[in-house]
């Protein structure tokens, strides 16, 4: 992971390690890892996404473990510097600026463990389309609906789910969701 940190521009290891922050502080659902990578892309780094998805998670380990641990600014660098591949000075620098800022306010208890480890919704899109035609058949006419969930799994990287129903299948899944709605709100 050093290696490819190494690729990393400061200013936006920098929002990374905020948005890692900032998703420990249950502030913000994950961290777009996709978005991310397309902008340091843009700006001539040779990054995949796959890598800077091991970034965050490691970096999401290290913030996690040091909260957990109760480590201070110092105690974090200097283990930091103690590994077997040595992170670059930049990287080093904006870890201990986020952690000095933001890190003390890390709460970690053992509900908040439990709940994160099912993932968190984030965002639902849906669109209503009509099949005209296949190879196979040359007037289908068939109604279905598309939806396309956002959600972010426990190490805070947001994915997009998609699935496609039939009418009755998307008038059972209405049915349920108006259900989960009258139940949230007796509570």
């Amino acid at each position: 992971a050093a290696d490819k940190i190494r690729l990393i521009p400061q200013d936006f290891f920098a929002e990374l390690c905020e948005q890692i922050i900032q998703h420990l502080n249950h502030k913000i659902p994950g961290i777009n890892t996709a978005e991310l990578c397309q902008r340091i892309q843009t700006s001539g780094v040779d990054i995949n996404i796959g890598d800077l998805a091991k970034i965050a998670n490691t970096l999401s380990f290290l913030f996690s473990t040091a909260a957990r641990n109760n480590l201070s600014t110092e105690e974090l660098v200097t283990t930091l510097g103690s590994g077997v591949s040595t992170l670059p000075k930049h990287a080093v620098q904006v870890i201990r600026h986020v952690w000095n800022e933001q890190g003390k306010a890390i709460a970690v208890s053992e509900e908040e463990g439990n709940m994160a480890t099912v993932g968190q919704f984030v965002d639902m899109k849906w669109k209503l389309g009509v099949a005209m035609s296949s190879d196979t058949c040359r007037s289908l006419k068939y109604p279905y609906v598309t939806v396309t969930l956002t959600v972010a799994d426990p190490s805070g990287q947001i994915t997009d789910k998609s699935f496609e129903m039939t009418i009755p299948q998307f008038k059972n899944f209405f049915r349920q969701f108006k259900e989960m709605a009258s139940v949230l709100e007796t509570v």
